[in-house]
């Protein structure tokens, strides 16, 4: 209950500071204040004004027969008549008289002048001789303006204008401004619902717009109407400080992207150092203490004969050798996996590569009486470095070479290239005995050597399988090893095309 509570009053504190709602409040008050005006106008100036208005009407139509009066160009007759006309047209009764209050004109023969009702009445006027009053003829309940003045002939001229209540008129009036003003303040009302609505329509769609680009949502636009007014404008302007905010944003997430890689680039090289200086330190312990034993019985003369000081020279150089290949290798594995190396992708025929790698090991294989079955001659083309794809045949064909036995009185290595889907798979077996389960995964972390191979006159650096590992990660193909019936079989997938 208290969360609809809250709910509701926050929906009424919202609604009363929308534009629409103080728009809507200020043209009601705005409207009512008019109105207001308009009646303490009516009831305090009118009355005054309509006063003043009769008095100058009275005045007027004196100056007027004044002016007849003292003309003598114009006949009694014609006198007469203006009188008449004047009379109908101002609703008025006029009556002159002379000294002896004997009458020469009347615009009414029924008219009657009482002055006792007059001198009870306001003076509105009072000047050279001729005042005018306010009074009420109480027998007839008229309220009336009297003017009483001396024309130029020195008769004396009575005239009655009859006036209605201006209090009632007032009130009346004053009535009808109120039902003016209710039914003006109910469509006006509902006319600036729906004209507010209209106008604050593009801009509450402005601010959403606008809390959207504050969230970084550059999707939503201002859509303009070609009215060409403020509001489209402003929504131009809106749009347009989008699109470079959108574009400054993604500019600043690339550049910060490029900066992250720079930074992850120089950790990775960072790590690469301390991976490089801690396995060469490791690894170069055996080499270097062998290197060291051996030139210090040369130097002591442990064995004074030249077979025994040219077998300890023999083996200086083959330690030196194999520090020097195991550095090498240790450099081109660290580029890989750092992605420091410069991969240089072409087309070639992986059957090629394959008869050449063999070439190189005619001897070797002759040596230990190993058969090697492989007799494709149709060209197969790939897409990849051909120098790190030699590196695996390379590492695959010497890791056979070495861990070769006979089976079943067989003793064969196999190369064989299977077609997949966009892909070319090598596949290089060896008779011998199966890799345990435990040691499957192992094998291909740097510097693991079964202990079938730790000899060192047979065993590797232990880089090898690591440098197919790396390489197959920079291609994102798959590698690995099976155990067979009787053997073992490595593979990795080449990419046929881009």
């Amino acid at each position: 209950m208290k969360k609809i509570k809250e709910l509701i009053r926050e929906k009424v504190k919202k609604g009363t500071k929308s534009v629409r709602t103080k728009l809507f409040f200020i043209m009601t008050i705005t409207i009512m204040a008019i109105i207001i005006f308009l009646i303490l106008v009516n009831s305090i100036i009118v009355e005054s004004y309509y006063l003043y208005y009769k008095r100058e009407t009275l005045l007027s139509s004196y100056n007027n027969i004044n002016k007849y009066i003292t003309s003598n160009n114009i006949s009694t007759n014609y006198i007469e008549l203006e009188l008449q006309k004047m009379a109908i047209n101002n609703n008025l009764n006029i009556l002159i008289t002379d000294n002896n209050n004997i009458s020469i004109y009347n615009s009414s023969k029924d008219f009657k002048f009482n002055l006792q009702e007059m001198n009870k009445g306001k003076v509105l006027y009072n000047k050279n001789n001729t005042y005018i009053v306010e009074a009420k003829d109480n027998k007839r309940d008229i309220n009336f303006l009297a003017l009483v003045g001396k024309l130029s002939n020195n008769s004396v001229i009575y005239i009655v204008m009859p006036i209605s209540s201006i209090k009632d008129s007032v009130k009346i009036s004053n009535n009808f401004l109120y039902a003016i003003g209710l039914i003006t303040i109910i469509i006006s009302g509902v006319a600036i619902l729906i004209i507010s609505k209209r106008f604050t329509k593009p801009i509450s769609e402005l601010s959403n717009i606008a809390n959207k680009m504050s969230n970084l949502d550059f999707s939503q636009k201002y859509r303009i109407k070609d009215s060409e007014d403020e509001i489209d404008n402003l929504g131009r302007s809106i749009n347009k400080m989008s699109d470079k905010l959108e574009e400054t944003i993604k500019q600043l997430q690339k550049n910060n992207t490029e900066l992250e890689r720079d930074i992850e680039k120089k950790s990775k090289i960072d790590d690469m150092r301390k991976q490089f200086i801690s396995d060469v330190s490791h690894e170069l312990k055996t080499p270097i203490a062998l290197i060291q034993g051996y030139s210090e019985g040369l130097i002591e003369n442990v064995n004074t004969d030249e077979e025994n000081r040219q077998f300890y020279a023999e083996v200086i150089l083959d330690e030196a050798n194999k520090m020097d290949k195991m550095v090498k290798e240790l450099l081109e594995l660290m580029k890989l996996e750092y992605g420091a190396k410069k991969i240089n992708n072409t087309l070639f025929n992986v059957i090629e590569l394959i008869n050449e790698e063999l070439r190189k090991y005619t001897v070797l294989l002759n040596e230990n009486n190993i058969e090697v079955k492989f007799n494709l001659k149709e060209p197969v083309y790939v897409y990849a470095d051909s120098s790190l794809m030699e590196q695996i045949l390379n590492n695959y064909i010497s890791n056979s070479i070495k861990n070769i036995e006979e089976k079943n009185q067989e003793k064969y290595i196999k190369i064989s290239v299977k077609l997949l889907k966009n892909k070319v798979r090598v596949c290089v077996f060896n008779t011998g005995e199966n890799i345990s389960k435990e040691n499957m995964q192992k094998i291909w972390n740097r510097f693991y050597k079964e202990d079938s191979s730790r000899n060192r006159e047979m065993g590797g650096t232990g880089i090898g399988l690591s440098l197919v590992k790396a390489i197959m990660n920079n291609y994102n193909n798959e590698y690995g090893v099976e155990n067979k019936e009787n053997g073992v079989e490595f593979y990795f997938d080449i990419n046929i095309s881009e």
